[in-house]
């Protein structure tokens, strides 16, 4: 089958035959999220299916890439995609705030690229600890998938390296709250000489996607997958590709992490200008970062979709500075974003 060039056979596939196996996987979940004996893990666990379908939805995608591993490749997006945003709602409602617990929980991401790995009990340091095997589930799910992928043992190292950014990340912004910044400063000087230059909240977004992670193994399914190739894929998305998708999400919750008191990368530019200027070179690097990648369309019809859908939420409609900044980054993206921005306006108004 052959991989969309253009924005309307991205759409039409994505309809026809992505989200359909997607909503197929995401209804097993939640058949087993609802027999979570413990009522608090339930509770998150579904709550993650029922509020973020979205990120499994566009995570999917990849599908399209992997061909014949296609149907195999999106079980294991939605198996990852359920795990991190699970722990994503167990940690932002933790009442520990402790280092160690939240890594704990985060080694099951770390199991779950790991075939054979043996699952560990990851709730250690936390009361709530009875999910009924609902976390090992999704785990194992994801190993099972990768046994299968040809190319696996040359993308490992780099599945690895993503996910540690990753896990370092949800450790350090769901500390005590006065913690936060200092840890994720620190956090950034490790890395920062291997890095272009950007800020310690810009690299954090980069850090905070799964997006190279579902590319990678997209193109492990894939015999003719050389060492080369992934190298490059990796860099492509680390950081530019993973900064614009984070750092978009970040800017449409703006007003709902205020009113929340959370942690906003968005919140640390000087001013609107300074974003603006900020947020323009993340889509001409994430273009540039593409541009030598197979699939090349492909890759840029992420960028621009990303762009147009983020931009299409209702969340942006009360914000009067995000919807000014929406405007100069659809312009940016051209008619393509156009295309996805209104897409996405008309599958908000459907739900």
């Amino acid at each position: 089958m052959n991989i969309p060039t253009c924005p309307w056979t991205l759409m039409l596939r994505t309809y026809r035959n992505i989200l359909p196996t997607v909503h197929f996987y995401l209804n097993e979940w939640k058949e087993r999220a609802n027999k979570i004996p413990n009522l608090e893990l339930r509770k998150q666990a579904l709550m993650s299916i029922e509020t973020k379908t979205f990120h499994c939805e566009g995570g999917a995608i990849y599908g399209l890439l992997a061909k014949n591993y296609s149907d195999e490749l999106i079980r294991f997006i939605v198996a990852y995609q359920t795990i991190s945003d699970y722990l994503d709602n167990l940690c932002d409602r933790s009442t520990s705030l402790a280092p160690e617990d939240f890594r704990a929980l985060h080694e099951s991401m770390f199991h779950a690229l790991t075939p054979g790995a043996e699952c560990v009990n990851y709730y250690r340091y936390r009361q709530d600890q009875e999910d009924g095997g609902y976390l090992r589930q999704l785990v194992k799910t994801c190993q099972d998938v990768l046994e299968k992928i040809p190319a696996y043992p040359k993308i490992s190292s780099a599945l690895y390296e993503l996910a540690s950014y990753y896990c370092e990340l949800q450790v350090h912004k769901h500390v005590q709250v006065e913690e936060r910044v200092p840890r994720l400063k620190a956090w950034f000087e490790l890395h920062q000489d291997n890095l272009p230059e950007m800020s310690w909240y810009e690299f954090s977004a980069c850090a905070g996607s799964t997006l190279g992670i579902f590319c990678l193994i997209a193109y492990a399914s894939h015999e003719n997958c050389t060492e080369d190739l992934i190298k490059q894929i990796k860099n492509a998305y680390f950081p530019w590709l993973q900064g614009l998708h984070i750092l978009l999400d970040y800017l449409i919750d703006q007003e709902e992490d205020r009113l929340g008191g959370d942690l906003n990368f968005c919140f640390y530019y000087k001013n609107r200008n300074e974003m603006t200027k900020r947020f323009t070179h993340f889509v001409k690097k994430a273009k540039e970062s593409v541009a030598h990648l197979p699939h090349t369309n492909f890759h840029q019809m992420i960028n621009q979709a990303l762009i147009g859908i983020y931009l299409a939420d209702e969340k942006v409609i009360s914000q009067k500075e995000v919807q000014e900044m929406s405007k100069h980054l659809i312009r940016l993206g051209g008619g393509s974003t156009f295309f996805f921005f209104l897409n996405g306006r008309v599958m908000a108004l459907l739900r």
